[in-house]
């Protein structure tokens, strides 16, 4: 007696990589059975293509090499844009290769689930890694891009291991070791990838820390963007200290309560 298609599709579903008794099961007429193995082939498919993806960021960064087992310091950012919440940045040198890294992507391409998954990852399996937290008062003080600049610099220092060369997603930094920046790093290299996704995960969670503070203003769902809430509880209950008051409307709003006490 054959297999029933329930039990086919268990057995479809667990199975990693084509075996021969699946060649009786692509002739199976049974649309139950079709639809099984539809699914199968397709999920293998979208496999192999993260895995050629994978491979394709590896030899990119392999690229930057100055020599054979050079240490490359991938770096990027989170949180440039929002009205509130510090600047975050990571600095990450992988290993040549690790199967463990297959699927990390772009941080903004990925669930949060799975960043939080990466990250503890990327923490366990890399060489080093380092996370900086630039604060609101650094960037009013120096303003968000060259913030941002200090900020990784500080992040590459703080690594355990001194990179011999650093990927930069879409920065120059004033250091003295070789660089190189990315626009789009984030998409074509797995370090700059490795790093968006801690100064992602970092940032999120001191966001959500902040709305425990501050529930108002939504930070656990905006992450301080100017969304339509937290744009009414800014103008309902002003701005918190962890507002950076050199991003507009905050600045006006700022200005305009200090001409009030003139």
């Amino acid at each position: 007696m054959g297999k029933t298609i329930k039990e086919i599709t268990i057995a479809l579903n667990e199975a990693q990589q084509y075996e021969l008794w699946m060649d009786e099961i692509r002739l199976d007429e049974r649309t139950g059975v079709q639809k099984a193995w539809k699914q199968w082939e397709n999920r293998m498919k979208k496999q192999q293509q993260m895995i050629d993806e994978h491979e394709r960021k590896v030899r990119f960064d392999a690229s930057f090499r100055p020599f054979e087992n050079a240490y490359i310091a991938g770096i990027d950012e989170a949180g440039r844009g929002p009205l509130a919440g510090p600047v975050v940045t990571a600095a990450v040198i992988l290993p040549y290769n690790c199967e463990r890294f297959i699927g990390i992507n772009d941080s903004k391409q990925l669930s949060k689930k799975a960043r939080e998954d990466f990250a503890q990852i990327i923490k366990e399996h890399a060489l080093a890694y380092s996370i900086h937290f630039q604060s609101v008062d650094m960037i009013d003080q120096l303003n968000i891009y060259e913030a941002t600049k200090q900020s990784m610099k500080k992040s590459i220092e703080n690594l355990s291991i001194c990179p011999h060369f650093c990927i930069v997603d879409a920065m120059t930094l004033p250091i003295s070791i070789p660089q190189k920046s990315i626009v789009k790093g984030d998409a074509k290299s797995l370090a700059i990838a490795a790093a968006s996704i801690l100064a992602k995960n970092a940032r999120d969670e001191y966001m959500e820390k902040l709305h425990e503070q501050y529930p108002a203003y939504g930070f656990n769902q905006n992450a301080g963007y100017g969304t339509k809430q937290h744009l009414e509880a800014l103008e309902q209950f002003g701005p918190t200290i962890e507002h950076r008051k050199s991003f507009e409307p905050i600045k006006s709003m700022v200005e305009s309560k200090e001409r009030l006490f003139l």
